[in-house]
């Protein structure tokens, strides 16, 4: 599968790990679609991804995976 981004953003954490969000766009349906992706930086500085999670391009969807992000960070287990 041929994709383009079409923005992206980074949360650096550990050494040299982050976690990508994006919006991406299918080629050649365009089709868009959020995307989170987990990688590592190599000793040169390079990206590496490791695993990855897309979802339809849907505010409600956006919404909802925003709300259980937050409800679940902030329970005291």
């Amino acid at each position: 599968m041929e994709y383009e981004t079409l923005v992206s953003e980074y949360v650096d954490y550990g050494k040299n790990k982050f976690i990508e969000v994006s919006r991406k766009k299918v080629l050649p349906d365009e089709v868009e679609f959020l995307n989170i992706s987990k990688g590592y930086y190599t000793p040169n500085g390079q990206k590496r991804y490791q695993n990855a999670i897309g979802f339809p391009l849907d505010k409600e969807i956006a919404k909802a995976v925003i709300e259980k992000l937050k409800t679940i960070a902030e329970l005291e287990v």
